[in-house]
């Protein structure tokens, strides 16, 4: 498929889908003319780095870590494919989300408290 049929599929404009490209997130092929052709599995893909990204990890990580994603929920790291470098990258990633998790439940809480006091006045 062309990149307008993957941006309407997936909701992605097409700019996203060639900075996706430009980070080497996605690989599509390239006709004789030049236009990108990309798989079907590319709609599962984009979706899988959306929501990679949502989640607020980098282009970074998603780079080391997309050819090890097979589902949204599961990652299939070969233990060799694991080096320090990398567990040393995902360790200090999930410390740094569970602290936004940690900042957005009293952020949270604030907001029912305000509703709270506002609505017992």
């Amino acid at each position: 498929m062309r990149i307008g049929e993957l941006s309407r599929l997936t909701g992605v404009p097409t700019r996203m889908l060639r900075y996706y490209e430009e980070q080497d997130l996605l690989h599509p092929e390239r006709a004789d003319n030049g236009y990108r052709h990309y798989p079907e599995s590319a709609v599962y893909r984009v979706q899988q780095i959306r929501g990679l990204l949502d989640s607020g990890l980098t282009t970074e990580i998603i780079r080391r870590i997309l050819p090890f994603l097979t589902k949204p929920d599961e990652i299939h790291l070969h233990p060799q494919c694991l080096t320090p470098e990398l567990a040393d990258l995902l360790e200090a990633e999930a410390d740094r989300i569970q602290q936004r998790i940690e900042c957005l439940a009293r952020n949270r809480d604030a907001i029912h408290a305000y509703l709270a006091a506002v609505r017992s006045s």
